[in-house]
């Protein structure tokens, strides 16, 4: 099952508007990983997913890409402490 892992992560570029939070919302969901996603006021995506090391690596590959629409031009990742407080994947709109 592998360790659990907590991922922060800020993508810029063109990721509102082309249905980033929700391809974002999807991919966690289906890897069976915890976090939220939201707009910043900047024009930027975050996120935060929670889970085994193995799901979350993966989620990073596919938000690493995107969705069609989206142009990425800056992914910054960091790991932080696991907080085990989330459950579901939610879209967050503050």
């Amino acid at each position: 099952m592998g360790n659990i892992k907590r991922i922060r992560v800020t993508i810029s570029g063109r990721v509102q508007g082309v249905g980033f939070r929700y391809f974002t919302q999807r991919e966690g969901e289906r890897l069976g990983l915890v976090g939220w996603v939201k707009n910043l006021s900047n024009g930027d995506v975050k996120a935060e997913a929670e889970g085994n090391e193995t799901q979350v690596d993966a989620f990073v590959e596919a938000i690493r890409r995107g969705p069609p629409a989206s142009r990425i031009l800056n992914f910054q990742i960091v790991e932080i402490p696991a907080n085990h407080r989330d459950v579901g994947f939610d879209i967050r709109f503050f």
